[in-house]
């Protein structure tokens, strides 16, 4: 056997050999995840795996390797027929074409052929079958030993849509499920849009029937890369530069109020869009703060810098006032991450531009080290009402009396540029990753609606101690 006859039959009997000569042409080789992925999906033609989930994050190149799969199958099993699935019909023909345009370069390592060159379907020379469909779309009276069901969902207004999700679903169980010929396997490799996708819809109904592969951007805790948390995906290729990439969405949600989608989208862990305790389409916004209320600025500390591998918690700062008649406004949050001296310069400038007139309340860890950090900040505020206590009870608990006044519309903001990242989070409690800003607000309203704490006064003679 001749060195080209060996080459060719060992890219048919190795998936990912077979990947790396398709993507040698293009100076692509196989990230980690991608021979995860790709390790998952020999599982897959071998027959060990019957339902494979595979949720990554965008531009990750799942779908590459999905494409590569499918002229592999069809050179492992030459007469397979195979269903190409995604969330629009033209989306599935692109997918096609695509795999149409592997198999042509490739036609000698493969072993076969196009015979029948239709982008919505075709056939191989040696009676494989390809069918490409839009979710939703006929696929009546085919049969399929593969289905690839690739990118679901087109976007956030159909994830969120209760409509679209059912006939997803329904699309799914009565129309692509009953196409399965025996033995078949059914592959769905999806972003996560909403705990009700079809992903979520899926391990929700028929958890034990799916083997499932979930790569989040910023690893946790179990990763199946063995990433340490806080890890980038595809971090070790500079020249592409994915992680790099990562960082920027994230600060950019973080910036912007899409934590949501940060979450669902690049984490795999979709959460609700109206959170369990805060109803945010009840709080209403205003044009400027109230004259003559009563004010305080809380705080949440956090003495984490940012170490770039982590997702340090934020200090907030919350500036809430309370009317005459009960009424409630956030007229401001501020937020830094970094060391002491940042947080000190942040809370002594915010106390500088909020004025006298508003009191500052601070939280007490525990302990000494809790005590002197309160006492070192309250001496750099000499000349300001400063309150502090410890916390008590959970976060839920101290954030429901804020939550049913908000639930009512009793609370409104100040326009602002915090506002939008101020109400993801408030919209993703108690289950989102960050709840700094709720416990800043949560600690203001309770100051407000209590009785003032005596203030805390310091001696000018133990200034220099």
């Amino acid at each position: 056997m001749d060195l080209k006859s060996v080459h060719s039959a060992l890219c048919r009997a190795s998936f990912e050999h077979w990947c790396e000569h398709a993507l040698a042409p293009l100076g692509q080789t196989p990230a980690p995840h991608h021979r995860l992925l790709i390790r998952e999906l020999e599982r897959v033609a071998s027959g060990a795996t019957k339902r494979l989930m595979v949720c990554m994050p965008p531009g990750s190149a799942k779908s590459t390797y999905a494409i590569l799969f499918v002229a592999w199958f069809l050179a492992r099993m030459p007469r397979a027929k195979i269903i190409g699935a995604s969330h629009t019909a033209d989306l599935a023909e692109r997918f096609s074409r695509t795999a149409q345009d592997v198999i042509r370069d490739n036609t000698d390592i493969l072993g076969f052929r196009l015979a029948r060159e239709s982008v919505q379907d075709w056939d191989t020379s040696s009676r494989g079958e390809y069918k490409a469909a839009g979710v939703g779309g006929p696929i009546t009276g085919r049969r399929a030993d593969l289905v690839i069901i690739d990118d679901p969902v087109k976007g956030r207004a159909q994830a969120d849509s209760e409509i679209e999700r059912e006939n997803t679903w329904n699309w799914y169980r009565a129309n692509l499920r009953t196409r399965l010929r025996p033995g078949a396997s059914i592959v769905l490799i999806m972003t996560r849009w909403h705990e009700d996708d079809l992903g979520g819809r899926l391990l929700d109904t028929q958890r034990h029937l799916w083997r499932v592969v979930s790569l989040p951007a910023q690893a946790i805790e179990g990763d199946p890369l063995g990433r340490s948390p806080g890890e980038w995906l595809w971090d070790g290729d500079p020249k592409y530069g994915y992680a790099d990439e990562l960082r920027s969405v994230l600060a950019e949600a973080e910036a912007s109020g899409g934590m949501r989608d940060w979450q669902s989208m690049y984490q795999q862990d979709p959460r609700p869009g109206e959170g369990a305790l805060f109803k945010v389409a009840m709080i209403g916004a205003i044009e400027a703060e109230p004259a003559s209320w009563r004010w305080l600025r809380a705080w949440d500390l956090a003495a984490t810098e940012d170490v770039g591998t982590a997702n340090p918690d934020w200090t907030v700062g919350v500036k809430m006032g309370k009317g005459p008649d009960g009424q409630f406004v956030v007229a401001d949050v501020v937020r830094v991450r970094g060391g002491p001296d940042v947080v000190e310069r942040l809370i002594k400038a915010t106390a500088d531009r909020d004025g006298k007139s508003v009191r500052i309340s601070l939280p007490q860890d525990p302990g000494q080290a809790g005590k002197s950090q309160v006492l070192y900040l309250t001496r750099k505020l000499v000349g300001y009402t400063v309150e502090s206590s410890p916390e008590t009870g959970d976060k839920s608990t101290r954030a429901a009396p804020l939550a049913s006044q908000m639930n009512v519309g009793n609370v409104a903001i100040v326009r602002g540029s915090w506002n939008a990242p101020y109400l993801d989070e408030l919209s993703t409690f108690p289950s989102g990753s960050k709840d700094d800003q709720v416990d800043a607000s949560s600690r203001a309203f309770n100051g407000l609606i209590a009785p003032p704490a005596p203030a805390r006064t310091v001696d000018i003679n133990i200034m220099g101690r």
